[in-house]
This record gives C-alpha cells, structure tokens and sequence, in this order.
C-alpha cells in the first residue's frame, strides 16, 4: 500500500496540470476536463491517457519556450 501511496505522490508533485490549464484557457471547470479524460480513456481502452500525456508534454515544452523575461539581458 505504501508503493501506491508514494506512485500517487509522483504524480502530484511532478504533475504537469493539464487539466487545469486547459479548462482555464476553454473557461470550464477542471473537474469537467478530468472526468472526460477519465471517460475517454474508458471508452477507448487508454486513448484518453495517450492523449493527456501528449498535451502534458506540449505545455511543458510551450512552458520551456515561451518564458518571460523581464530585459534583453535575462538570455
């Protein structure tokens, strides 16, 4: 019980919160998002999961890309 609680932890903290990011940018709840994750992978025996885990990787990299810098000399 002890591995499962400490996987579970892993998977907070290193959490990329694509749901939560993506229900902000289309203006829902992230509860809404997760649930359809959750029934799209279901319904399509782990689609939903490959496709979390390919937006997961997109907004960590748009994240390493797009990152504010306060002056030109921030490089």
């Amino acid at each position: 019980m002890k591995f499962i609680y400490a996987i579970r932890h892993f998977f907070e903290r290193n959490g990329f919160y694509v749901s939560s990011r993506l229900a902000d940018r289309l203006g829902i709840r992230a509860k809404n998002v997760r649930l359809f994750f959750i029934y799209l992978s279901f319904a399509t025996a782990g689609l939903g999961f490959a496709v979390y885990l390919v937006l997961a990787f997109w907004l960590k990299l748009k994240d390493l890309v797009y990152t504010k810098r306060t002056s030109v000399f921030d490089l």
